[in-house]
Order: structure tokens, then C-alpha cells, then sequence
């Protein structure tokens, strides 16, 4: 930018001028650091999305090949756009009486709650090994909302 401005001290027109070329230099260079924020405001401002369409179920497994095939078997089914594996988390939790503590696989499926209401639910508990699985789900109140359309168009209503 300082290149810029000694070449206009060297216009020999005026400050009037001298101001305006400063002017358009000083616009054209905010466009180009402007413009990408601008976009992505807009495509955020521009879609729609009504609370709780979309849900993000919580499945914990005892390895992390349980873990993939589930993972995997939901996405093919188009029970889920997107299931995040986290592996070794511990769970503390009473069972039978008895105080457990355990290393788990963590799911956590992103999909529409109308299918994780019934079909992504019974497919996770049909395969699990679990007697008792935790398949849990929270609905999402907003997003980002590319992402969320996204996650629309690849789990079917």
C-alpha cells in the first residue's frame, strides 16, 4: 500500500486526484479481505432451519470396531449423514447393583429426528452387543446452516 501512495505523489493534478486514486486503492484492497466474510455471512443469514428438525444421537460401544460397523452400517442405510467416533472415553456407571467403570467407543450421529426417533435407534439397539445400549439423542436447536442443509439432504425424510 505504501507503493501505492508514492506513486500517486508523484500525480501531478492535485490532491483531488490524489485522494481519489487513494480512495479506489484503499476499496479494491478491502473487496479482496472483505468479500470471503461477506459471502459466508450471507449464506449463514440466508437459510432457513426450524429447531429440533435434525438431531445428534449418542452411542457408546465397547471397541471401536463395534464402533465402525455400526457407524458405517447407519451412513449406508442413510440412517445418518455423519457419525464421529470418539475413542477411549471411560464410563462410570451402576449396573446390577455394582458400581462399573469402563473404556467405551463413543458414536455421535448427526441425523434428521424424525428418523432417529425409529429407524436409526432400532437399527443401532438390533445389532449392538450391549443387553442394555445407550442410544440417546438431543435435538439441535441451530447450526451452521451449509451444514445443516447438507445433513438434510443426506438422511431422506
Amino acid at each position: 500500500m505504501l507503493f501505492g501512495l508514492r506513486v500517486l505523489d508523484g500525480l501531478q493534478s492535485g490532491s483531488a486526484v490524489r485522494n481519489t486514486c487513494a480512495a479506489v486503492l484503499l476499496s479494491l484492497s478491502m473487496l479482496a479481505l472483505l468479500r470471503p466474510l461477506g459471502l459466508r455471512a450471507f449464506s449463514m443469514a440466508a437459510e432457513s432451519y426450524v429447531s429440533g428438525t435434525h438431531s445428534a444421537a449418542f452411542v457408546t460401544c465397547p471397541n471401536e470396531q463395534v464402533a465402525r460397523d455400526l457407524a458405517r452400517g447407519l451412513v449406508e442405510k442413510k440412517l445418518a449423514a455423519c457419525v464421529n467416533i470418539v475413542p477411549k472415553i471411560t464410563s462410570v456407571y451402576e449396573w446390577q447393583g455394582k458400581i462399573e467403570e469402563d473404556s467405551e467407543v463413543l458414536l455421535v450421529i448427526n441425523t434428521r429426528s424424525c428418523v432417529n426417533g425409529g429407524s436409526s435407534s432400532m437399527s443401532c439397539r438390533s445389532v449392538h452387543p450391549y443387553e442394555v445400549a445407550e442410544v440417546i439423542s438431543l435435538p439441535i436447536d441451530q447450526g451452521n446452516p451449509p451444514y445443516l442443509k447438507w445433513l438434510g439432504e443426506a438422511v431422506p425424510e
